[in-house]
């Protein structure tokens, strides 16, 4: 009884310290309240694995295998409701760049599409003022009032194009 007693105290330190030593320029200071969701220690600990990671779009499962590596006891079904309640609440996008599995990414705000590679699977994020403007036309000429779009265009990335077959 007294080993679970430490081991939940050291949860809710573990907890409140996270929650003490966020800065105020992450994500996940725009307080998930406002958005709905209740702060819990799964929430806090997927969105700082989203924040930091090295990689912009990221699975669920590699979500997952990061939490295993910095020992969080989250089961893989959290990580897929918590994710999915965070798409619901406009915290993160989901995307399917191909049929396997889907990617997340942090909502951010800004419009983007992606390139992504059919042989890697790299992924990379552009802007491009005329391509917008002509997806706004099309839309307009055919009577369509855009309220959201996404454009994804499939090809072979450099490193790709130069490897040795």
């Amino acid at each position: 009884m007294r080993a679970e007693y430490i081991l939940t105290h050291n949860k809710v330190v573990g907890f409140i310290s996270t929650i003490i030593n966020m800065s105020d320029d992450k994500l996940e200071n725009k307080d998930l309240k406002k958005v709905g969701l209740k702060v819990t220690l799964p929430r806090i600990k997927i969105l700082n694995i989203l924040e930091n990671s090295q990689h912009r779009h990221i699975s669920a499962e590699e979500v997952y295998k990061k939490l295993l590596e910095s020992g969080e006891d989250i089961g893989l079904a959290t990580v897929y409701r918590v994710l999915t309640q965070f798409e619901a609440a406009g915290l993160v996008m989901r995307h399917h760049f191909d049929t396997e599995h889907a990617v997340f990414e942090l909502d951010e705000g800004a419009h983007h599409d992606h390139l992504v590679c059919i042989k890697c699977a790299k992924v990379e994020e552009f802007v491009d003022k005329i391509i917008e403007e002509r997806q706004e036309a099309i839309a307009t000429g055919l009577g369509f009032k855009i309220t959201e779009h996404c454009l994804y265009l499939y090809g072979v990335c450099a490193a790709c194009q130069r490897a040795v077959p």
